[in-house]
């Protein structure tokens, strides 16, 4: 042992403490202990696994599935509009599922932490100074704890506009709407981001009439704009009702306990319940930063640089608190990467093409570019495309709006783009992702073999699609 790497260890406590138990903090923790490390992860939460696994992720996607299969969601375009698993839905029926999986994913990731010696300390963490952290316990008691490095993966949490009264009773954010007692018969959606869409379309396909406030003019507008009209119209079929361009003014619970929402165009909406899903904001508020001169910025925000690091070397930061991409998967790649980078282990992040997951009824996922970007930087593009009804896999599904596009260059064939709208769009989207960061092409995808019957197919269809055209351009 070198003398530099005693006087750490007599120096401080712990190697590293990790703020925050989610998916960031979780990868940063063990793959320190991977090291040999003296690590603890320090969380105000009771359960483990951060607002990903209590909150948000975890559940809503739970959630979802459990209305896919209760309400027959998928099984309808074979057996009937009126076909359901359970004739009448009850919201205990819906979260069971939920709690029955956030109980299985705290224990496996305590057992994960503790198996690999990471101490778990409840309570909430702020800063002294840069190597030194103030913990508060449940009880109201304070101590101390140091660390050589100290990783902040504190998440994120939901923004709460003034103008809107939320109560946990009627007027939800995207971390409490699984909290309602009974289904709504209506619900007001304000906000069609990510999380405002997969509700709205979950609740939809429970027959919940559902209007979505949001003041753009189309909904995720990120999106390749084909996929965006699948995602209109699909909502539409659904009879969700889309007030776009709109503002919120107010929601306010009246006396007879509905909900009216005034929008600044003057127009209201009376609702049951309303879900605001207004974005997020980092998790930093309260921590002690402005004892180290760390000053979060918009929306709480972080900055650090490709290490991770913020302006304290010692002091990383990943996930929720540092803003884009702000995924579960990205977190846990950083949080890894973080702790490598803290203890000289040679690690970059891949410069690989991130897919990006919406987990709405249907689902929505892509990877690369889109055509309204590749349109503006003149690149030579053109499109295959696959339907799921032209796929025997999605017919047994009952999957016949499901659709598969994918972009590639005109000349070199290099795969610029996948976008899919319809079932398992954000496991199929892998398959593109692969393709993409291994340089396999058009050709690749026309070449493979892929088991039949599957949705996978649908890379194929496309390709072979992709090439029929520019055969007629070019003949």
């Amino acid at each position: 042992m070198s003398d530099k790497t005693k006087k750490s260890q007599s120096e401080f406590e712990y190697d590293m403490l990790v703020i925050g138990c989610g998916p960031g903090g979780q990868k940063a923790a063990i793959q320190a202990a991977k090291l040999r490390k003296r690590v603890a992860v320090i969380d105000a939460l009771d359960l483990l696994g951060g607002h990903c696994v209590n909150n948000s992720t975890i559940p809503s996607k739970s959630f979802k599935e459990a209305i896919a299969f209760l309400s027959g969601y998928r099984q309808r375009s074979i057996y009937g509009a009126g076909y359901r698993v359970k004739s009448k839905i009850e919201m205990s029926d819906l979260t069971y599922r939920c709690s029955r999986l956030i109980n299985t994913e705290v224990e496996v990731i305590r057992d994960q932490l503790l198996r690999n010696r990471v101490e778990i300390i409840r309570g909430y963490a702020r800063f002294k100074d840069k190597n030194t952290l103030i913990v508060e316990e449940p009880d109201g008691s304070f101590y101390e704890k140091s660390a050589e490095f100290i990783v902040v993966a504190s998440g994120a949490r939901p923004y709460r506009p003034e103008n809107i009264s939320f109560d946990g009773s009627k007027i939800f954010d995207s971390d409490d709407i699984l909290n309602l007692e009974e289904i709504p018969r209506n619900l007001t959606v304000v906000g069609g981001g990510v999380i405002g869409t997969e509700y709205a379309s979950m609740f939809a396909a429970l027959g919940v009439n559902v209007t979505i406030v949001d003041g753009r003019e189309r909904l995720l507008g990120f999106l390749d704009r084909e996929i965006t009209e699948g995602v209109h119209y699909h909502l539409r079929t659904m009879d969700v009702s889309l007030r776009l361009g709109e503002k919120v003014e107010s929601c306010k619970v009246r006396d007879d306990g509905s909900v009216l929402t005034q929008l600044k165009s003057g127009k209201v909406i009376v609702s049951d319940a309303v879900l605001v899903s207004a974005g997020r904001i980092s998790s930093t508020q309260d921590m002690g930063f402005e004892k180290i001169d760390i000053e979060p910025g918009k929306k709480g925000k972080i900055e650090v640089n490709e290490k991770f690091q913020t302006s304290h070397p010692n002091i990383f930061a990943v996930g929720d608190v540092i803003g884009f991409p702000g995924l579960a998967a990205t977190a846990s790649a950083q949080g890894r990467l973080a702790s490598a980078h803290a203890f000289g282990i040679a690690d970059d992040v891949l410069n690989l093409p991130l897919p990006f997951g919406i987990y709405s009824i249907p689902e929505i996922s892509y990877v690369g570019q889109n055509e309204q970007e590749l349109t503006e930087q003149n690149i030579p593009y053109e499109t295959g495309i696959a339907r799921f009804r032209e796929i025997v896999r999605g017919q047994i599904l009952g999957d016949e709006e499901g659709m598969l596009k994918v972009l590639f260059h005109r000349e070199t064939l290099d795969i610029l783009g996948v976008h899919i709208i319809g079932e398992y769009a954000t496991e199929l989207i892998h398959i593109g992702q692969a393709a993409m960061a291994l340089k396999g092409g058009l050709h690749y995808l026309r070449d493979a073999v892929f088991n039949y019957p599957t949705l996978a197919e649908c890379y194929k269809v496309a390709a072979f699609d992709g090439y029929n055209k520019i055969r007629v351009s070019n003949s």
